[in-house]
């Protein structure tokens, strides 16, 4: 199981990678071709590739740090390294997307004359495509391999896509004489940057802070009350290492059964939990006897 952990976080460094390699690439293109063509929207695209470059770095380490294995200082192992490579990656995309809204702001107060050549909305199709597929690829495998910082890099790559889609309407428009079309264009792309920094943000921290779905703990109740010779739930609680998730519950097993026959319910309990998702890399149980006079499984 730990195995597999490890060589599903090594394949999401892949798609790390990819995406870095995509943001070196196009964050060029697009910095090089707005300058030239005086595009303020496709700069500010620009701009917001080049510093997900930090953020796919920020993830790559993160991953890279997670499959370290336990030691002295982390008996628990580096698992959560993923997810605050999550929380850096939306730091950095809050920092540019503020950058971006103040930039795009000024230059509409002051006024933009002329309107940005049409090669740079040519520019910011290509782009939008290709960053589509980089966000294609980066959601199937995260989903594949249940990783949360490489899901955060396929939101960054799809709102990178919807960005450059945002900026070729500010272009294209701007050509029907309406030049403030373009810098306004780079608020939409500065306001979006923001948003997805900050779903970024509240996902990692809830994670961080030990938060988890009640509908995934309401899922895990009814599988250990689906185990044979499992009475009731006293408690039951998770938290989420990484992409693994540690659950704690505490069973009511029938008082008139022995040690052995208790301890066969609680293992049962594991594996059913353990084999109901691949989320749960670990299980601690505890159980309590149960009064015999009660007909019915109780939570």
């Amino acid at each position: 199981m730990e195995e597999q952990r490890f060589n599903d976080l090594k394949l999401g460094e892949k798609g790390a990678i990819i995406s870095i390699i995509a943001y070196i690439i196009l964050s060029i293109l697009k910095l090089g071709t707005g300058f030239i063509s005086g595009s303020e929207a496709l700069k500010a695209d620009g701009l917001n590739n080049a510093t997900d470059i930090a953020a796919s770095v920020a993830v790559l380490i993160g991953l890279r740090l997670a499959r370290k294995p336990a030691d002295e200082d982390h008996p628990y192992g580096h698992w959560k390294s993923e997810t605050i490579a999550s929380l850096i990656a939306s730091f950095i995309m809050m920092a540019v997307g503020l950058q971006v809204l103040y930039q795009a702001i000024t230059k509409i107060s002051h006024g933009q004359e002329e309107s940005p050549d049409l090669i740079a909305a040519w520019v910011g199709i290509f782009c939008s495509i290709v960053m589509f597929f980089v966000y294609k690829y980066n959601k199937q495998l995260a989903n594949k391999i249940n990783s949360q910082a490489v899901m955060a890099a396929a939101k960054d790559n799809l709102s990178d896509a919807l960005v450059s889609i945002g900026t070729v309407i500010g272009i294209v428009g701007s050509q029907i004489n309406l030049p403030w079309l373009d810098p306004l264009a780079a608020v939409m792309v500065g306001i979006i940057i923001c948003k997805t920094a900050w779903e970024i943000f509240r996902e990692s921290s809830h994670h961080l802070s030990d938060g988890f779905n009640e509908d995934t703990i309401k899922s895990f109740k009814q599988v250990v009350l689906d185990v044979d010779g499992v009475e009731g739930i006293k408690d039951i609680k998770a938290r989420s290492y990484g992409s693994n998730a540690v659950v704690d519950v505490t069973v009511l097993i029938n008082a008139d059964l022995g040690f052995q026959e208790a301890h066969h319910v609680t293992t049962k309990v594991e594996d059913a939990l353990k084999s109901s998702s691949h989320e749960v890399y670990e299980v601690h149980i505890h159980y309590e006897p149960h009064e015999t006079n009660k007909q019915s499984k109780s939570v």
